[in-house]
């Protein structure tokens, strides 16, 4: 007989019996369950983060012996959640997912001091500063926990940021008493999620620690190449039929005016399309009088010569004028020549 048969078949007091039949309840009351750990929480914070979580969730303690049996009794999977009773921990139950199950109690907790014995949930740091204390012999204890304290000015300061105890080690009592004094608060206290089943399935605390914003980013993106890719393969789903729809509809536009096809969607197309082409046309004709008259202002009109150009052609004009001089001068000495060797004879 396996050990949750045991169980079962045990003969327990009413009392035990009236708790199962209310843990199993409870069980089977919420969507999700979980186990969570409440070591180390002082029961006023302990009540206060119960009154947090009304409306949205529900802690339920109890031995742990009695919810292990109506874990088992309820069955369905939820016996899997036996695994994570140990120590200090409570039932917690809702209607909402995992996921924001577990964002909802890591946003609850709150700082909280550290004692002596207990382990470092991270590395512990006295910050630079004034500590606010009056000289005296607290400055030997923060040199004695490893911090790098001085007098000055008439009171106790930490001159640089001073590294005391690693993640996982042990507090001592001096270091206690020194985080004490200086109201540093070094470990967080909540509710500690170790485990929730919900709709058939285990979640840990590692699976349901996402980072929302990433995870939506990655969503998106999938989204966008999926569609990208069924829009490119022409395959019709009711997301992309749109776009599908808005694609044919320009591709079928751009071989209609590529072929010049008349038709009344795309008519004012066409029509811009041939008064470019003639406008074009008209601009490589020189003659702006050889034109019609609506087409005269496509021919642009000649630039105004520039003072160099100017410049240039009165040279030109004068270097012709000389040329005509040279040309009748050589005339006449041709003329006079001939009637000089004509007088010879």
């Amino acid at each position: 007989m396996s050990e949750s048969e045991a169980r079962r078949t045990e003969v327990i007091p009413q009392w035990k019996r009236e708790e199962v039949d209310a843990l199993v309840d409870f069980i089977e009351g919420y969507e999700s369950v979980g186990v969570v750990g409440v070591a180390g929480i002082p029961s006023r914070q302990l009540q206060a983060m119960r009154r947090e979580l009304h409306g949205s969730a529900e802690v339920r303690m109890s031995r742990n012996t009695l919810v292990n049996r109506a874990l088992d009794e309820v069955q369905s999977g939820f016996e899997t959640l036996t695994d994570y009773i140990s120590g200090q921990v409570a039932l917690i139950g809702t209607n909402d997912n995992p996921f924001a199950l577990y964002k909802e109690l890591e946003a609850s907790k709150t700082p909280a001091p550290i004692n002596a014995g207990e382990t470092a949930p991270n590395d512990i740091v006295i910050p630079e500063g004034d500590t606010g204390v009056d000289p005296g012999p607290f400055v030997g204890e923060l040199q004695q926990v490893g911090a790098s304290a001085r007098i000055m000015d008439g009171s106790i300061k930490v001159t640089e940021d001073s590294k005391v105890l690693e993640t996982g080690e042990v507090v001592s009592e001096e270091l206690a008493g020194v985080l004490s004094e200086l109201g540093i608060e070094p470990k967080e206290v909540g509710l500690d999620l170790r485990g929730v089943f919900s709709e058939g399935v285990l979640f840990k605390p590692d699976e349901l620690a996402i980072d929302v914003d990433e995870y939506r980013a990655d969503i998106q993106s999938a989204v966008a190449a999926a569609t990208n890719l069924s829009v490119n393969a022409v395959y019709p789903t009711t997301q992309n039929a749109p776009t599908l729809i808005a694609k044919a509809t320009s591709e079928a536009k751009a071989v209609g005016l590529f072929a010049n096809i008349e038709s009344p969607d795309f008519m004012p197309e066409l029509v811009a399309k041939a008064d470019a082409q003639i406008r074009a046309l008209a601009a490589q004709i020189d003659d702006e009088e050889a034109l019609p008259e609506e087409l005269r202002g496509a021919v642009a009109p000649s630039a105004p010569a520039t003072e160099e150009e100017e410049s240039t052609d009165e040279n030109a004009e004068e270097a012709d004028e000389a040329d005509a001089d040279d040309d009748a001068d050589d005339e006449d000495g041709d003329d006079e020549a001939g009637d000089a060797l004509g007088s010879l004879f």
